[in-house]
């Protein structure tokens, strides 16, 4: 352990030569650093007998509060002071970095881009197997031994899905019926997953609580399957903020499909047609008859032109 690092419990008189011995622990400081960044002297600290450490102020950027700590120290009856050491220590208002974390817990949704993979622990408790074997032989099966051959073979089925499976494995048959996956989803994953996307997408959310409606009442509501489908389903309003996304049923947004239905525009009424009578309309007045009793002007053009 270094004589930077350890501290005597008793205090104790720091060497005369040693504290004196400022400008060789600037020069062994300014050497383990580059000139410029090494500030005023701070203190000098005894480590122990003729050992003192002198702390200088550290400009170096991105290390505020830091300090070079120069330990040097003597020889007992000798007056000529060497250097011990020279290390950069953080203050009681250092800059620190963060404590580390693993990757898996610094990992959030987003981080992954084109490329990447994410594995997954063997027992992962989101993960379940994806079958349970309960249709395995017993050991006093005939088949038994060839199926404890086909052991490894299906293990590589799982892993590797460039190689057919070898036939009558069971994975053979999990894969006719559709099922070839190794591990689905547990309990566990999925209650964690419906936690996370109700909270995105749910009752909670400011969206929902000002929506008219549900989108279990919503025509652009897409059902999906499983057991997740008694509670959420995908959005297909391309208006709406969730588009694309799945939703809880009790989600809901302005763009309900009843939410505001547009009326229909007013026709007008039909126009009405009477042709069962005529209207007299007269053009100009009518001439006065004379004594003699012939016919006005008018009536005699009328029946000229056929009119009765």
């Amino acid at each position: 352990m270094s004589a930077a690092t350890t501290r005597s419990r008793t205090p104790r008189t720091p060497d005369r030569l040693c504290v004196e011995a400022v400008e060789l622990a600037r020069a062994a400081a300014e050497e383990a650093a580059y000139p410029g960044v090494v500030g005023a002297h701070v203190s000098a600290v005894a480590e122990g007998d003729r050992v003192v450490t002198h702390f200088f102020e550290s400009k170096e950027p991105g290390y505020r509060g830091w300090r070079w700590a120069v330990t040097v120290t003597r020889a007992s009856r000798a007056k000529n002071v060497t250097l011990d050491e020279t290390v950069l220590l953080p203050g009681d208002d250092a800059l620190l970095a963060p404590e580390w974390v693993p990757w898996s817990e610094r990992l959030r949704p987003g981080d992954m881009g084109p490329g990447d993979l994410l594995p997954t622990e063997a027992d992962d408790l989101r993960l379940e197997p994806g079958w349970s074997g309960e249709d395995t032989p017993p050991p006093n099966s005939v088949v038994s031994t060839e199926m404890a051959e086909l052991v490894e073979a299906e293990d590589a089925d799982v892993t590797d899905r460039t190689v057919a499976p070898a036939r009558g494995s069971i994975t053979a048959v999990a894969e006719e019926l559709g099922m070839r996956r190794a591990r689905v989803l547990s309990r566990y994953g999925l209650h964690a997953a419906a936690d996370r996307w109700d909270e995105s997408f749910g009752a909670k959310t400011p969206m929902a609580q000002a929506a008219p409606a549900s989108c279990v009442s919503c025509g652009f509501l897409v059902a999906v399957g499983g057991s997740l489908g008694q509670a959420f389903g995908v959005c297909a309003n391309e208006f709406s903020p969730a588009d694309g996304r799945l939703v809880s049923l009790s989600y809901g947004c302005g763009g309900h499909s009843e939410a505001a239905v547009v009326p229909a525009p007013p026709r007008p009424a039909p126009p009405v047609l009477d042709s069962m009578g005529t209207d007299e309309f007269v053009l100009r007045p009518a001439a006065a008859v004379a004594d003699t009793g012939s016919a006005p002007a008018s009536d005699a053009q009328d029946a000229d032109l056929g009119h009765s």
